[in-house]
């Protein structure tokens, strides 16, 4: 059985690439790219130390690959105007937009002096603009950088995140809303990747208005889970934002690691199983929402687990076990999955796979 939504995906890059692509494709890769249902792309790192991005089928055969200066963590593809985006890992200070079909030369973006990128953004959904989480490191402040997609991707504006530690953001189907999770974790370039405040971190979630960047809703955390990082999110087909926590606080507690919330809605935690929550290491690395379905996926590299859940209830589903599992994303049936050990999917790859996937297509 075929999801039929992402058989489209499929034939419509193929539509999208043309021959000329394709013609450079070797046999077994045009091969993988005519039988997939879905096309995916995804950071990694090669055997010899080099980053790149990888064009995936669902099963997870790799069709494409284009260089990265370095390592790479969140994506955003835009299906208004064919184009992606890999954005460096914190405290990286670039991000790379590219054409899947190769029709177009790469183009780098470098955030401004004083600033670096946190792994993460999203396209508005006629492709004009590009948003990307940012850290005012000196101000100790998260913004949304905004960028002109018709203008070489040029910095045009940035927004108050209304919160530190500024992680994913995503954009409301209708383009009016930015929706923004703020890990709540202090951390400065001069220090690495070191965590500055665990004992008084200050997560939350965050809508604003796309067009002005006024605050509509800010959810803060109680005080009980103050060391509970807001970190990842999707969004269902009925507005429903799904988000994913990473727990800072002693190993033996049991926080909510999943929940969700909607414009004029205060925030519901999904009441996991506590055997759920220990398999998933009180840590959920990447979330996402198949909204053919009504499922949303979680995995856990910290607890070598993938989770699905039902979309309306938070119901458990199904539960995995899957080393070092990375990066999640909605399949033609369930959720896609890959790990850092280079597995995607049913295919093992002798790349290690870096934390996200984007579905490449309408």
């Amino acid at each position: 059985m075929t999801w039929r939504g992402e058989a489209i995906d499929r034939r419509d890059f193929l539509k999208a690439v043309g021959i000329a692509f394709t013609a450079t494709l070797s046999p077994g890769a045009l091969m993988a790219l005519e039988r997939a249902d879905a096309v995916y792309a995804s950071g990694f790192r090669a055997p010899d130390g080099s980053f790149g991005i990888a064009t995936v089928s669902e099963r997870g055969e790799i069709v494409d690959r284009v260089a990265l200066p370095a390592r790479a963590h969140g994506m955003a593809y835009s299906a208004a105007t064919g184009r992606a985006v890999a954005f460096a890992r914190r405290p990286g200070t670039f991000a790379m937009v590219f054409d899947p079909s190769g029709q177009a030369e790469p183009v780098i973006i470098t955030s401004p002096e004083g600033r670096h990128f946190y792994g993460h953004g999203h396209f508005s959904p006629d492709g004009t603009l590009l948003y990307a989480s940012e850290n005012d490191f000196d101000g100790n402040r998260g913004m949304i950088g905004i960028y002109d997609a018709r203008d070489e991707f040029r910095r045009v504006g940035e927004f108050d995140a209304h919160g530190i530690g500024t992680h994913d953001m995503t954009v409301s189907d209708d383009g009016r809303f930015l929706v923004i999770a703020n890990g709540g974790i202090e951390t400065h370039p001069d220090f690495g990747r070191t965590k500055l405040n665990l004992d008084r971190m200050e997560p939350s979630l965050v809508l604003l208005d796309a067009k002005t960047g006024a605050l509509i809703q800010r959810h803060g955390l109680p005080s009980a889970l103050r060391q509970l990082s807001t970190r990842h999110l999707d969004i269902a087909d009925d507005g429903r934002i799904w988000f994913a926590c990473q727990w800072e606080g002693p190993r033996n507690a049991l926080p909510p690691l999943a929940g969700w919330f909607g414009h004029g809605e205060d925030l519901s935690f999904v009441s996991l199983p506590q055997e759920t929550t220990i398999r998933l290491g009180n840590y959920v690395g990447a979330i996402a929402v198949n909204r053919r379905e009504g499922l949303v996926g979680l995995t856990s590299p910290v607890g070598g687990a993938a989770v699905t859940l039902d979309a309306k209830t938070g119901a458990v589903l199904r539960e995995e076990k899957v080393r070092d599992a990375a990066g999640v994303a909605p399949a033609a049936l369930g959720i896609a999955v890959s790990s850092y050990d280079g597995q995607f999917n049913d295919t093992h790859s002798q790349v290690a796979w870096d934390q996200h996937i984007v579905r490449i297509g309408s």
